[in-house]
């Protein structure tokens, strides 16, 4: 299949004018400013150590404030795992890694029960799925059946083992990572999992003037494998992400936004370029980004300008192309941008 293109940075967009019947401030308007100053201070901790991935980090953030997770595409090297442990240790919550190898079964994420003392007492053992932050390593080198665990974790917030159900730490974000270039010996993840994450962000190659600057911190010293090293503080707790969580929920959206994030759902239904086009799933994932990134930049209402700014990162990797469109070379982004543009725009 054909690569898509990285999506466009999220961007500020527009400021647009109030939704018709938003209401003003309110009762929460204090602890959700706070929750977002302290959110937006997030971003500038994780800069300490990422150089060049402003749109990663901005797509990891839209995924906790919606309770969602992210698939992060990019070659080996873009600094994906230091940035979810700066984006963790900015935050104060527990990070886990995962390296996802052929021979990883089920148990080995979720946990298991085992036997323990000289009594023989079966008792459960927590896998790292058990933590705020999983960094699911090259998730497409691992068998369907333990891709299909952790999706299922991912979905329920829950892992079941021996007929028990266990709650997941809140907030909970899977971060999982794929290799963009190197397919033998891989899993791909089938159309139905693919769907089951919020967004897809594609960490690129970092510009001339940001690879300057990464192996600058290395030649002074940086140590990517302790980000307190490099001066990340906690600046933010799982507290404020599900305050803010909270606070997108009470987004307005006006009935021009709704039928702009329909009409752009179906117009990826109706291209001849696509087998696949997006659910209604999809559609209202962009609909929840789209109140996050609201949110953060410090409105209350949603604008098309949102709704455009999450549309790749939201979408492109619920498409499927035609096989005779990959012939030709069409790329998803392609298609998803040419959908875009023949929405006419809320005004």
């Amino acid at each position: 299949m054909s690569e898509t293109p990285p999506p466009p940075p999220l961007s500020l967009g527009k400021e647009g004018h109030r939704a018709a019947g938003a209401p003003g401030p309110g009762a929460h308007a204090g602890a959700d400013a706070r929750a977002r100053e302290r959110l937006a201070a997030v971003r500038r901790e994780v800069a300490k150590t990422v150089v060049g991935q402003d749109a990663a980090v901005s797509g990891l953030l839209v995924a906790l404030l919606c309770g969602g997770h992210v698939l992060m595409e990019g070659v080996p090297g873009v600094a994906k795992t230091l940035l979810v442990r700066s984006l963790a240790g900015a935050l104060s919550v527990d990070t886990r890694r995962v390296q996802f190898t052929p021979d990883l079964m089920p148990g080995d994420i979720t946990g298991s029960m085992v036997v323990e003392g000289g009594g023989g007492e079966l008792v459960f053992r927590e896998g790292p799925v058990f933590t705020h932050l999983l960094l699911a390593d090259e998730v497409n080198r691992t068998p369907p059946k333990t891709q299909s665990a952790l999706l299922e974790a991912m979905e329920e917030g829950q892992v079941s083992v021996d007929g028990t159900t266990r709650q997941l730490p809140r907030p909970f974000l899977v971060a999982a990572t794929q290799n963009p270039v190197e397919y033998e010996g891989t899993y791909p993840l089938p159309e139905a999992q693919l769907d089951r994450f919020l967004l897809k962000v594609v960490l690129p190659v970092p510009e001339r003037a940001a690879e300057l600057e990464v192996l600058r911190r290395h030649a002074a010293g940086f140590d990517p494998r302790d980000v307190a090293s490099a001066g990340i503080t906690a600046v933010a707790g799982a507290d404020d992400v599900l305050a803010g969580q909270a606070a997108v929920r009470r987004v307005q959206v006006a009935e021009e936004v709704l039928g702009y994030v329909v009409d752009i759902a179906r117009a990826t239904r109706e291209s001849p370029s696509l087998e696949l086009g997006v659910s209604p799933r999809g559609a209202t994932a962009l609909l929840r980004t789209s109140r996050a990134w609201a949110w953060l930049q410090g409105r209350d209402y949603v604008t098309p300008d949102d709704v455009k700014a999450l549309a790749h990162a939201t979408l492109a990797h619920r498409l499927t192309l035609r096989p005779e469109a990959e012939l030709e070379g069409i790329q998803v982004g392609q298609v998803l941008a040419s959908a875009l543009a023949s929405v006419p725009v809320p005004r």
